[in-house]
């Protein structure tokens, strides 16, 4: 994925924007398990969220439905970037429009 990224933000020599740790949020850090120097606040929300089952991430649904992230790192590791531009194409299929809605 990194061809891709690196031709849209015009042949970047650093890659500084795969990282963002935001250590002045009230919730920093959100999930247990990663060490806070390597914490990505970067997909805050997970844009996985939508992938149900196919996230890849260590969630579970609640009795009323809701799909709980409380025990998933995956947004927030340090390799949380390629993981998730590795799904990104499941998320833009899942968001199409579907013919007959056109």
């Amino acid at each position: 994925m990194d061809g891709g990224a690196k031709g849209l933000r015009g042949g970047l020599e650093t890659q500084n924007y795969r990282l963002v740790t935001h250590r002045s949020c009230e919730f920093f850090p959100c999930h247990k398990g990663v060490p806070e120097d390597t914490y990505n606040c970067l997909f805050c929300f997970c844009p996985l969220y939508l992938l149900k089952d196919q996230c890849g991430g260590n969630f579970r649904y609640l009795k009323n439905g809701v799909k709980d992230c409380t025990n998933c790192s995956v947004p927030h590791g340090p390799d949380s970037y390629d993981r998730i531009m590795e799904k990104m194409g499941l998320v833009m299929e899942g968001a199409k429009m579907l013919p007959e809605d056109l």
